[in-house]
Order: C-alpha cells, then sequence, then structure tokens
C-alpha cells in the first residue's frame, strides 16, 4: 500500500524546517519543479501499489531523498 507524502512537522524539533532554509536558497526552486513533475506522476505511483498491506515510504519522499543526495554527493 502507498504511504502518504506529508511531513511531520514537530515530531523531532521545534523549529520550522521553512525557517532554516533562506527564502532565495536555489532547492526551494527545485523543491517546486520536483513537486509538479512529481504530482504529474501521481497516477502512475498509484496504478503501481497495491491496495492492502502495510503503508510504504511514500515514493515521491524516496525520490526527493535521493535527488537531494545526489546534489550533494
Amino acid at each position: 500500500m502507498r504511504g502518504t507524502d506529508q511531513r511531520s512537522e514537530n515530531l523531532f524539533s521545534y523549529v520550522d524546517l521553512e525557517e532554516r532554509i533562506p527564502a532565495k536558497h536555489p532547492l526551494r526552486l527545485i523543491r517546486e519543479i520536483v513537486n509538479d513533475e512529481l504530482h504529474a506522476l501521481d497516477a502512475d505511483f498509484a496504478a503501481i501499489y497495491g491496495h492492502g498491506g502495510r503503508s510504504s515510504i511514500a515514493p515521491e519522499r524516496l525520490l526527493r531523498a535521493s535527488l537531494l543526495q545526489a546534489f550533494y554527493w
């Protein structure tokens, strides 16, 4: 089953993530572009994942994390 792509804001930090990243940081623009493309793939992801079982980590989260790792490699 496909997991949700929602952040748990206050689970491990008392400071909002949006406050930690400067407003003009290049990753903000990249994140918008990536989110638009991942939104376009939403139907494809839904078709791939089954409806039963335990929820997985959302593929959007995994792809964003992989992209971020590639940028900082």
